[in-house]
């Protein structure tokens, strides 16, 4: 059973009714969604159940495919944990955006605008929570500056490997956490990813009666390989006769968060905004085949988190929205981080900066009829990652692995493992996206620091 065959069982299953997006439409005058974004840390593209992973167990996240639309060609804003955020954020390809690497020292700057800005600007309450990465307390990259009314948890993505941090952060400030060690590999007494999960169950509560975005930016299952004995997804997976208990713990945290979006969707449910709420789910880039052999999460790609091949790049991106989106839908349009600013902005109402790259995917989610236009196309999609430079136009794919080497050229759609270099064969094509590379790249800016004794520092000093 392919993945279309298996969504569309799975809505039958769920009382759900499979609709062309024809069928759909948009009342006038309907009130602007609540938007909700949760993305995984590192989640692999085959590691969902509804991505055929035959070993860790998703219900949760595979009903909302069921309930929804399945991307099979979403792809994230950059190869790495910083770079992807800053894309998603800013709509800005990474070679155009401010942060472009995992360092804190390169924050967004002050007249970066985000996507919480451009929502918050249209009247929407604003939430973050889990891993921001765009900038270090004490800079301009703070989440506060750029549009959020609370960001609760971890500003730089290396204080964020830690489940039992000395602290979280509300707003810059330190919210300290007794009886947590800070060593990543030391288990203590608050587990960070329960807190912030509260968190993100609070502001739903708390803003209810308004519009609300809901950025869930979680930190599992990267980093440490470390779950509550307690939790009940640990207690499925600890007496697995796997050979590798941080296989174990890494699939219980996976199924742990899957736990979680069923309870927001309950959460929904229960305060009446399932209908008036747009949910997205996926991961923030490609895996990094730590139990590849085992999980298959990078399944056929090249490559995994770090580079610019499919590995690094391929995410899972799921979009339910009930009686708006068409249930057990699997699209191929493909589409990446930057173009989550413009659907967003479109859903609210709102105005975008001109300096962005994406476009919106709002006539592929509710269909062309509902839109009142056709899915805009583009010429191509750009990465840069340190020094590799990659360039997409439909199925064909443009790596420069490194400066001054070759590039090479794959087809996608007959080559989805990148084995095939077809350069030779296509050199028009490739002298083309050579010239999209040229002009897509900037000078990289960067963000000031305004308080250097909160900047950069040591994030396990002053444990209590």
């Amino acid at each position: 059973m392919d993945r279309r065959e298996f969504l569309k069982a799975s809505a039958a299953a769920a009382g759900g009714v499979v609709l062309s997006n024809k069928n759909l439409s948009v009342r006038k005058g309907a009130p602007r969604p609540n938007i909700i974004h949760i993305m995984l840390d590192e989640l692999a593209y085959y590691e969902l159940g509804c991505m055929g992973n035959k070993y860790i167990e998703t219900p949760n996240v595979d009903r909302m495919a069921a309930e929804g639309m399945l991307f099979t060609q979403a792809l994230a804003g950059g190869p790495v944990c910083a770079p992807t955020r800053g894309v998603l954020m800013t709509g800005q390809h990474s070679g155009h955006c401010t942060v472009r690497k995992n360092d804190q020292t390169w924050p967004l700057r002050a007249e970066d605008v985000t996507v919480a800005e451009v929502l918050k600007d249209a009247g929407y309450a604003t939430g973050g929570f889990g891993k921001w990465g765009c900038g270090d307390r004490g800079t301009t990259g703070v989440p506060e500056l750029h549009g959020f009314d609370i960001f609760y948890g971890y500003y730089n993505q290396v204080h964020a490997h830690s489940f039992y941090p000395c602290y979280l952060l509300r707003n810059s400030e330190l919210e300290y956490l007794p009886g947590n060690p800070g060593d990543k590999t030391v288990v203590g007494e608050h587990y960070s990813h329960y807190l912030i999960y509260d968190e993100t169950v609070k502001f739903i509560r708390d803003n209810k009666d308004q519009p609300f975005y809901c950025y869930c930016a979680w930190t599992p299952p990267h980093g440490a390989f470390m779950i509550p004995d307690s939790d009940p997804a640990w207690q499925d997976f600890k007496d697995k006769p796997w050979p590798d208990e941080d296989a174990k713990r890494y699939a219980a945290m996976v199924k742990m968060c899957d736990r979680q979006v069923g309870e927001i969707f309950d959460l929904l449910k229960e305060l009446g905004l399932d209908d008036n709420t747009i949910v997205f789910f996926s991961g923030d880039n490609g895996g990094n085949r730590y139990f590849n052999d085992f999980f298959e999460g990078n399944g056929p790609f090249r490559g995994k988190k770090g580079n610019l091949y499919e590995g690094g790049l391929k995410i899972s991106m799921i979009v339910r929205w009930p009686r708006r989106i068409a249930a057990g839908t699997v699209n191929d349009l493909i589409w990446y981080f930057p173009d989550f600013m413009p659907t967003a902005a479109e859903l609210a109402g709102a105005s975008t900066p001109d300096n962005i790259d994406g476009i919106s995917i709002i006539p592929t989610l509710l269909g062309e009829a509902a839109a009142g236009r056709k899915q805009e196309d583009r010429e191509f999609l750009y990465w840069e990652h340190k020094n590799q430079v990659a360039v997409r136009m439909g199925n064909y794919k443009g790596i420069q692995p490194d400066t001054g080497a070759d590039w090479e050229l794959y087809d996608l759609s007959v080559d989805i493992g990148e084995a095939n270099n077809i350069a030779k064969q296509k050199a028009g094509i490739v002298t083309k996206m050579m010239s999209f590379a040229a002009k897509s790249h900037t000078v990289q800016p960067i963000g000031d620091v305004l308080d250097p004794d909160k900047a950069f520092v040591d994030h396990e000093d002053g444990c209590v």
